[in-house]
């Protein structure tokens, strides 16, 4: 039997083309060449998928700042239906690669939102992760919140406004929401253009920084409590991982440059909490994975208040895989190794794959 081919997709027209690009340098590596024979497809900043040596496809590897995509390979196209040869070359037509399974790794919209994964699957390519619904819920705060707190899971009070609702009255929103207010754009991941504010003029900035990225923005109360983050691994019988604590310095929000710039947070990894309340953040965890339809991988993200109630604040259906990141550090610490983790994430894909594509297409 040959070996598996992968291609890890990466980059994409999205504010976190270079958190992609990071994860997919991390994910190339760990793939273990006996069992995978491991493909590259960059998508540039403007939206052109291209293949990449996996060996060097990236400039400044090293520096999350200046890190970008080698886009120098011709461009690729997707031909929808067929059962082999869908990756072809976009000017010639001529097949350009033949893979097995679909790692995607495109953080934000057009990459997390369910777009790639449709498109994938009109191509019949397994797919590492959730399929389109479940992206796309995920990806949209509202939607998700809505969707959650159906389940009967706590959230973070919160209300949703775009570009007309503009201007805002701060008093009116603080005495409905409390102060600070936390303020974000619905679509997007990575902290990109989530600001905290405390008076008018800076929810003002805050609302015009997130309508940069999104036409949807989510105004949410601060919720008093520690935020912890837990692991989910699976299809229809997800595990959950140990949780992990993020703590950051000074008062201050876990936002990108945190996260992937100033690396200045800590993350505790198991999180100091008793085993009550970590069998409590696990358990929410795995609700929350199943009331979004999640599949493959996705990191929920709660705080834990003092008085021990747990609010979910989001879930990730493509988290982070950079040197920092929190799902494989939590599965790590749950006794499965990054090169362990990523061959589990290819079989769930082709599990999943193989239970789509048994399902009738006809009466």
């Amino acid at each position: 039997m040959g070996r598996t081919r992968v291609a890890v997709i990466c980059g994409g027209a999205s504010a976190e083309h270079e958190v992609s690009l990071q994860s997919a340098r991390n994910i190339v590596a760990a793939l273990d060449r006996e069992r995978f024979e491991v493909f590259v497809i960059g998508i540039d900043k403007a939206g052109v998928w291209h293949a990449a040596d996996p060996a060097d496809f990236v400039y400044h590897p090293d520096d999350p700042k200046r890190i970008a995509l080698k886009a120098d390979a011709a461009a690729l196209a997707i031909v929808p239906g067929r059962e082999s040869g869908q990756i072809v070359n976009a000017d010639s037509g001529e097949i350009a690669l033949e893979i097995d399974v679909a790692f995607p790794i495109v953080h934000g919209p057009t990459g997390e939102d369910g777009t790639l994964q449709g498109l994938l699957r009109a191509a019949n390519i397994a797919c590492v992760g959730a399929g389109v619904l479940g992206s796309a819920a995920a990806m949209d705060k509202d939607i998700a919140k809505r969707l959650l707190r159906d389940a009967g899971l706590a959230i973070a009070p919160f209300e949703v406004v775009t570009a007309a609702d503009r201007p805002l009255d701060h008093a009116a929103l603080t005495a409905r929401l409390g102060s600070p207010l936390f303020v974000k754009p619905a679509n997007l991941g990575s902290s990109v253009g989530v600001s905290r504010a405390t008076n008018a003029g800076e929810l003002a900035a805050a609302i015009d920084l997130a309508l940069r990225f999104d036409h949807k923005v989510l105004i949410e109360s601060a919720v008093t409590g520690r935020e912890i983050e837990c692991a989910v691994l699976g299809n229809s019988e997800p595990q959950a991982s140990t949780v992990g604590e993020v703590v950051v310095a000074d008062g201050g929000f876990y936002a990108y440059d945190t996260k992937y710039v100033n690396d200045t947070a800590q993350v505790v990894i198991p999180a100091e909490l008793d085993a009550d309340s970590i069998e409590a953040v696990r358990r929410v965890a795995l609700a929350a994975y199943r009331a979004l339809d999640c599949r493959g991988l996705a990191r929920v993200d709660v705080f834990v208040t003092p008085e021990g109630h747990v609010v979910v604040n989001e879930i990730n259906t493509l988290p982070g895989f950079t040197r920092i990141s929190m799902y494989p550090k939590l599965w790590a610490e749950s006794g499965i190794a990054y090169p362990a983790l990523v061959a589990r994430l290819v079989d769930l894909a082709r599990e999943q794959h193989a239970a789509d594509r048994a399902l009738a297409t006809s009466m």
